[in-house]
């Protein structure tokens, strides 16, 4: 399918030096933003306390955020859990030190409900109040990482079996790209980094490596279909031809997450936001970070597409 079609083949690969110089600077400035101010992280790693709590109407989420920012949480963390009823409040360790809600780690439920949950509504019930310890945080932690190492891996087998061992690089080394730059974006700017985006970020590898397969299925088929072209010009090739498809894919992806990130509510805007930034650099990368490592590689035709042998002649004496 396309939206459009382009005639003569544009010169990405003229300016591979131009992008790869792009992408190395992005790269840097998020590796130390990651080292000098670091990554938020959410209850989930960091540990606290998880609240459920029910009311007999939808519940009022505002107030009760601005019930959590009276006693001092600067960023209160509510959400409906299941129902337009039902609230999960989500604590940290650092709130609960020496403030209004709790000392020495311990929640004060009785505050906790007059204070704040009675704001959302009448007639509260506190369903659940369990503590995640930061051994839990740390499990979570390590958990995501080994989630992380095995999708890497698992597509670098992929691509080495389907393709070649060079794209397999190539593709991984644009990943890691996005992924790196998606944490920087988060440690730069604060925001937290929870679960959710840990899994936008699992998200964003397989979408990345699926517009890398289709972009190397292209290069593929030019080599074998066109023999006179040389590899610069084959990637060029498989570039413009498959411009129109990822216009037509990513484009109407983000429409989607975009309607998840301005209208999905405090609960989908860390997953959303991890899906924007990665979707928009991993277009990048596939397109402009993924191909020139290729050429760069040594790519030739004979990696895909191997001779025929032709059969020796042997002369009758």
């Amino acid at each position: 399918m396309e939206l459009f079609r382009i005639k003569n083949d544009i010169p990405f690969m003229r300016h591979a030096k131009i992008f790869n110089i792009i992408s190395f600077l992005t790269f840097a400035a998020a590796v130390f933003f990651l080292s000098t101010k670091g990554l938020n992280l959410s209850v989930e790693f960091t540990g606290g306390v998880l609240v459920e709590a029910r009311y007999s109407q939808p519940a009022e989420l505002e107030k009760i955020r601005e019930g959590l920012r009276a006693t001092g949480i600067d960023e209160p963390q509510v959400q409906n859990f299941g129902t337009a009823r039902d609230v999960l409040v989500r604590l940290a360790v650092k709130d609960l030190q020496s403030g209004v809600l709790g000392t020495e780690g311990k929640l004060n439920q009785q505050a906790l409900t007059e204070q704040v949950l009675n704001l959302g509504g009448p007639n509260v019930q506190l369903m659940r109040v369990e503590f995640v310890g930061p051994q839990v945080g740390r499990e979570l932690a390590e958990n995501g990482v080994i989630a992380l190492m095995v999708v890497i891996i698992g597509i670098m087998i992929y691509l080495a079996l389907r393709f070649e061992w060079k794209f397999a690089v190539s593709a991984i080394v644009a990943n890691l790209h996005d992924v790196v730059i998606i944490l920087g974006f988060f440690a730069f700017f604060g925001w937290e980094f929870s679960l959710a985006v840990l899994a936008a970020i699992l998200a964003v590898l397989g979408y990345s490596v699926n517009e890398s397969v289709v972009v190397f299925d292209r290069i593929r088929e030019t080599f074998k279909k066109v023999r006179k072209m040389t590899v610069e010009e084959t990637i060029d090739n498989a570039i413009t031809r498959t411009i129109s498809r990822t216009i037509i894919t990513h484009g109407s992806t983000q429409i989607m997450v975009c309607s998840m990130l301005f209208f999905g509510g405090p609960t989908l805007h860390g997953f959303a936001l991890a899906l924007t930034i990665g979707i928009c650099f991993g277009i990048y990368s596939s397109v402009l970070v993924a191909s020139p490592l290729l050429m760069w590689l040594g790519l030739t035709r004979e990696d895909l597409v191997k001779p025929v042998k032709k059969d020796k002649e042997f002369e009758t004496p």
